[in-house]
């Protein structure tokens, strides 16, 4: 037995107007939220598109009125072929994807490690003023100050790689970080045995700001872990230069020397591959190190085995759907949900190339 169905007839905007008694532009400003239509007139108009349940074709309105937007992005200070790179390149597919829609994007950066930079680079992105906002937030009492000028301008604003509750935005893209730090904990000390005495944690730091809150929340929730399953074991900690690169064998030296038992660390930052580098030049093999983020070093040091585990976070993803969120909202008038969570992704050198080329 078959069926056929038929698309049902659609209603036009004219048929609105002709049972609202009204002209097609006020039915359209009805529609589009504008000014300029009497009380008693938007009043009919809705009463009549809630019994027809009309559904606004979006995006051929979005096209046919050729506006202009003008997205503003905000992130770290990188070089190529660094973490944010991969947010950038999908910033840019974003781009490409929504060129329809007249999107323009403009970058801007601050120095991760100086919060005088972000409001510097924040209040510059204020004066544009853009049609909405992404970026990777600082800290809460530095990011918010940038969030309420957003708020009195009515610009909508999207936060990518770390979430500030006290400031919610329109939406939040990346990992939580807090349990993707918990998670660490439990996959390295599988990796280092019940019986494991000590760990270390390796981070750079520059004058005692860390230069992100995903690297701050990972740590809380990765001695979180530890507190409750591994209250016994030592965790040391070596702060390495994020300025001085060239310091940074000499430091790793020391605490070897000074720590010779010492098997198993773990770095919350994207450049695991500093620690992995230097296991490999002085062939030690003894010790298993565990890192985030999919960087061609970090990649090569995982093959070779001086990264023992890599957590991704899927960054180009990041970038393209922060951008998408702010058309879906501006543009296409969808609703954006406010919290979405980025897969907590374990890589080893036996599923790399998987992840690699899906």
């Amino acid at each position: 037995m078959s069926k056929t169905m038929n698309t049902p007839e659609r209603i036009r905007i004219k048929d609105i107007a002709k049972m609202a008694d009204v002209s097609v532009g006020t039915v359209d400003r009805v529609i589009h939220g504008r000014n300029g239509v009497s009380e008693a007139s938007r009043k009919r108009v809705e009463e009549i598109l809630e019994k027809l349940n009309y559904q606004p074709n979006m995006y051929a309105s979005a096209l046919a009125s050729n506006k202009k937007y003008a997205f503003a992005c905000l992130l770290p200070q990188h070089e190529t072929g660094e973490y944010w790179t991969e947010v950038e390149s999908g910033i840019h597919e974003a781009l490409t994807t929504y060129s329809d829609f007249n999107i323009t994007v403009k970058l801007r950066y601050y120095d991760p490690y100086d919060y005088r930079s972000f409001a510097r680079e924040a209040h510059s992105i204020v004066e544009m003023p853009p049609d909405g906002v992404l970026f990777a937030p600082t800290a809460p009492q530095y990011t918010t100050p940038f969030t309420d000028e957003l708020e009195k301008l009515d610009i909508p604003y999207i936060y990518i790689d770390s979430n500030i509750k006290e400031a919610p935005a329109l939406s939040f893209f990346g990992q939580n970080s807090h349990q993707s730090g918990y998670f660490a904990a439990r996959m390295l000390m599988l990796l280092a045995g019940e019986d494991a005495q000590e760990i270390v944690i390796f981070r750079k730091i520059n004058e005692g700001i860390v230069g992100s809150n995903q690297q701050e929340r990972r740590e809380i929730g990765f001695r979180e872990y530890m507190r409750e399953h591994h209250p016994g074991c030592r965790i040391w900690e070596l702060d390495l230069h994020a300025k001085r690169d060239g310091e940074d064998a000499q430091m790793l030296d020391d605490f070897f020397r000074a720590h010779p038992t010492v098997k198993n660390g773990i770095t919350f930052n994207s450049k695991a591959y500093i620690i992995g580098e230097y296991l490999q030049r002085h062939r030690k093999t003894d010790f298993n190190l565990m890192g985030y983020d999919l960087l061609k070093r970090n990649v090569d040091c995982l093959k070779e085995g001086s990264i023992f585990f890599l957590i991704a976070q899927q960054p180009t993803l990041q970038g393209f759907d922060g951008i998408k969120a702010l058309c879906d909202h501006l543009i296409l008038k969808k609703e954006i949900a406010r919290e979405n969570f980025m897969p907590i992704d374990l890589l080893t050198k036996e599923n790399i190339e998987f992840y690699y080329n899906r």
